[in-house]
């Protein structure tokens, strides 16, 4: 028997058919998204969009699922009726707005043509003043929900994004219903209308034991935002590992499998990899290194971390709570940095080596010692997600002489991301909640091991390794084999489906003890530039912004 994984990532949508009794992927396939991350202007009008919008078009996601999903099945040359769950994974808070049968609404020649009737991703920003509004408002009404949250309301979750529709496109709010990603994929394969908890604890304020923010909460925000949940979103929460439905007809026959196929209730990306990565219970910490990073650990009870994205209970594996948290811009960072600051005779030399940009990179930077580069690098390219919590907050790199070589730029840009998740293990540490041992996974962890070996060095952990190349979309399908369920030949629950289908590498980067008392020294350095661009010390960072954007 098999299952399939689909995970929707930033760029692409790629689909991984496992083998249900022991996690060997039989086939995947991946399709780039046509209009990929529409973040400069508006495909159906040519409009510049506003400073820090990212938007997706969600018929990207429609041609890529069926495409993907014919394409591996034509590579695997397994009986499809084999098939017996799908999982699905989707980066969060990416929110659809949609009509009342469920189409979106930027489909339609009506809306087509307004910005905010489009998807919006995971990463756009510019809900930040209502993130603001938000955290401001809950503090002074001392709201519980918030220190779940650290404290702070992240620009990227779902209600700061609604109530900025609500402001600036007040007809598209009064016209839509709102979807977590995730779940409209899961209503498009089924006609179920889900709504996952992982997207709902982490994104959208809620949690098991209260709900959601109370609506005299909304009000005061905003009269018209006082029922949002009720009328735009709907209360009803479903559990990480329900059967969402069975796969429609139309989809069987899209797709070619078999009409009914169980599809689990959808997870956020980097949540779908913890299983995948053999981690069942409290103590181990998963690393999804990719566009961005996530670092997420299960517990046994509720505890209270500064500026994390937050934890739920049930929100990545039944039975325990989930913590959070994570950096916006990992792999963003390097491509930023090859894209914008290599010299061509640098390009010229990648050519005639055979190599990329970033392998050439790699290779010299390796041969920098730690120190060796004189530079100090704030990891903000794209705000802070944690601890901070800031978006708009900006990069920084302290040290340049005319001696600056792009590779120890490179490196430096390295140090300054591992330097990022120290502060962050840091925090979650001194809350208590344990990290006994780390094991990584995603495209950076995969093919990069200078980088990895850094991050060793810099936290002074070991860092293991997953062994699946796609552990988001294995941890998928290891879901979907849990909604199909033991009868039809999958598991009952994913700690089952964890023991048979996933692994992990005899890999791994230890911490080279030089290196770390180095790097210490070095750390220091960043935690004093951190607080004060970060805490308040100067606020310059802030000003520049509203100088550039006119706000």
């Amino acid at each position: 028997m098999y299952s399939i994984g689909l995970d929707y990532g930033t760029l692409s949508v790629r689909c991984l058919i496992a083998d249900v009794t022991d996690g060997r992927e039989i086939a995947q396939a991946v399709w780039e998204y046509s209009d990929g991350v529409i973040d400069d202007y508006l495909p159906t009008t040519g409009e510049k969009l506003p400073p820090d919008f990212a938007l997706q078009n969600p018929a990207d996601y429609i041609q890529g699922t069926e495409t993907v999903i014919r394409e591996a099945i034509s590579k695997a040359g397994i009986d499809k009726d084999e098939i017996i769950g799908i999982g699905i994974d989707f980066t969060s808070c990416t929110v659809v707005p949609v009509d009342d049968e469920g189409t979106p609404l930027c489909l339609s020649d009506k809306w087509s043509r307004e910005p905010h009737a489009w998807v919006k991703l995971w990463k756009h920003h510019a809900a930040t003043p209502e993130a603001e509004d938000m955290t401001e408002l809950a503090a002074r009404r001392g709201e519980s929900w918030l220190a779940r949250y650290g404290g702070t309301v992240g620009s990227e979750w779902m209600f700061p994004k609604l109530l900025e529709i609500l402001r600036k496109a007040p007809e598209v709010y009064r016209a839509a219903r709102f979807m977590e990603a995730a779940d409209w994929m899961v209503f498009e394969l089924t006609g179920a209308r889900v709504k996952n908890a992982s997207g709902a604890g982490y994104k959208a304020c809620w949690s098991k034991e209260e709900g959601f923010p109370s609506p005299d909460y909304f009000k005061a925000l905003d009269p018209e935002f006082e029922n949002v949940v009720r009328d735009k979103l709907g209360s009803h929460v479903n559990s990480i590992g329900e059967k969402a439905g069975g796969l429609n007809e139309k989809w069987a026959r899209k797709t070619g499998l078999k009409e009914g196929t169980a599809v689990a209730v959808g997870i956020i990306d980097a949540h779908a990899a913890i299983p995948a990565l053999t981690i069942t219970g409290p103590g181990t910490m998963g690393a999804i290194m990719g566009t961005s990073g996530n670092y997420l650990t299960l517990g046994d009870k509720p505890v209270l971390v500064e500026g994390i994205c937050g934890y739920t209970t049930d929100g990545i594996e039944p039975g325990f709570i989930g913590f959070e948290a994570g950096q916006t811009c990992v792999g963003d960072m390097l491509a930023w940095l090859v894209d914008n600051c290599v010299p061509a005779s640098y390009e010229k030399e990648a050519r005639e080596k055979g190599v990329s940009v970033h392998q050439l990179l790699t290779e010299k930077a390796a041969a920098i010692k730690p120190g060796g580069t004189g530079l100090i690098v704030l990891d903000w390219w794209n705000g802070n997600r944690n601890i901070l919590v800031d978006y708009d907050l900006s990069g920084a790199v302290v040290g340049y002489t005319l001696a600056t070589r792009p590779e120890e730029l490179y490196r430096a840009f390295i140090e300054g991301i591992a330097f990022g998740c120290r502060v962050i293990m840091e925090q979650i540490d001194k809350s208590g909640v344990r990290i006994d041992s780390i094991i990584a996974c995603g495209g950076i962890a995969e093919k990069n091991p200078v980088f990895m070996q850094i991050f060793a060095d810099i936290t002074g952990r070991e860092w293991k390794l997953g062994a699946s190349p796609q552990s988001c979309a294995m941890g998928s399908a290891m879901w979907g084999a849990v909604a199909a369920g033991k009868a039809a030949g999958g598991y009952d629950n994913v700690q089952e489906a964890a023991l048979r289908m996933a692994h992990t590498r005899n890999k791994s980067y230890k911490p080279i003890a030089d290196h770390t008392r180095i790097y210490d020294e070095l750390y220091r350095e960043y935690m004093t530039l951190h607080d004060y661009f970060g805490r308040g010390g100067n606020n310059v960072m802030k000003r520049l912004r509203q100088m550039k954007y006119g706000r």
